[in-house]
């Protein structure tokens, strides 16, 4: 599909496309930066520790609670145990479903790009370079069937869902002229909401809060709870990520990045750039974006603990230019 054929001034609504996507949260309280807040440590989390006091935590064996040998990279925590409320299988099966429709409505409204289309080849051969770092944060990722698509919606938005079902929307790479470093850090980031399973913690959380499920599979980690694949579905194309979520995608994805070949300085200028794409946007826009700044200021934090793997990493031969700006 040539670019020509993107229908970029038609609004294009996918019923099946989460609500989710690059830099949104569903917290209301990110306010400006403030250049001499600490950085934020991985909780993995607060409540998630406050409801397993005295059961899983109390369980865990000594051994389990030693830190284990450090890493080069970031240190964002462990996993959060409300993944072990449902299971990985599901969530991932429900979510190849939901991407699935999502493309065929896509495809239906000609707001799919075709194999051939530059950008999309561009976003390929980006992914291509990450995703061999994937299985460090993950598992998981190893048997995961990776897929990446282009929709042509004038939204500055991307996703990773559950099991590395990836999609880039034309307007974040056109209207912001992102540089493949740019691309690189929205790529890592998105792929970190998968890899980190943050979608599986927040449907696990919710099952917790309401009920609808017993500590004691929670303590033995069995993850079916019966829930079924429609179920799932639903919670995740309504499903939004919370500020930690955001912050930890934000320094996974700068690690991933960079041992990929790819600038994790481009963290800043991206946040430079979406901070300029914000102003005069609608009320909605503003209120499911962490303040840019804040999130600079975090960046330019962990760049020390990342600029050594970008350093030593291959970088990627070719190299892409964004689309041709609208006039």
């Amino acid at each position: 599909m040539a670019d020509a054929d993107f229908s970029l001034d038609a609004d294009i609504h996918l019923p099946s496309a989460p609500t989710y996507g690059f830099g949104r949260c569903d917290c209301r309280s990110c306010g400006p930066a403030d250049a001499d807040r600490a950085p934020r440590q991985p909780a993995r989390r607060l409540f998630t520790g406050l409801l397993a006091a005295g059961g899983l935590g109390a369980l865990t064996p000594a051994w389990a609670q030693q830190q284990q040998p450090a890493r080069e990279g970031v240190d964002v925590g462990r996993t959060s145990r409300f993944t072990r409320f449902v299971s990985a299988e599901q969530i991932e099966a429900a979510a190849q479903q939901q991407y699935t429709q999502m493309l065929r409505q896509a495809q239906a409204k000609n707001a799919l790009a075709g194999p051939n289309e530059p950008q999309l080849l561009r976003l390929r051969a980006i992914a291509q370079r990450i995703v061999p770092f994937a299985e460090s944060w993950n598992p998981r990722a190893r048997q995961w069937r990776w897929e990446v698509n282009l929709i042509a919606s004038r939204e500055l938005n991307a996703f990773c869902m559950p099991g590395g079902k990836i999609a880039f929307y034309y307007g974040i790479l056109q209207q912001l002229q992102l540089s493949d470093d740019e691309v690189a850090m929205i790529m890592g980031h998105e792929m970190a909401h998968a890899l980190r399973e943050h979608a599986r913690e927040r449907i696990g959380k919710d099952m917790a809060k309401n009920g609808l499920i017993e500590l004691g599979a929670a303590v033995f980690g069995l993850g079916n709870v019966g829930r079924g694949i429609a179920q799932i579905g639903g919670q995740l194309a309504s499903l939004s990520f919370g500020r930690e979520d955001e912050s930890e995608a934000d320094l996974v994805g700068m690690e991933l990045a960079a041992r990929a070949g790819y600038d994790p300085r481009a963290g800043i200028s991206l946040w430079e750039k979406m901070g300029r794409a914000s102003k005069g946007a609608p009320l909605q826009f503003l209120s499911t974006h962490p303040s840019g700044p804040t999130r600079i200021k975090d960046i330019e934090r962990t760049l020390p603990q990342v600029q050594g793997l970008y350093a030593r990493a291959p970088k990627p031969a070719q190299r892409f230019q964004p689309p041709a700006a609208k006039s």
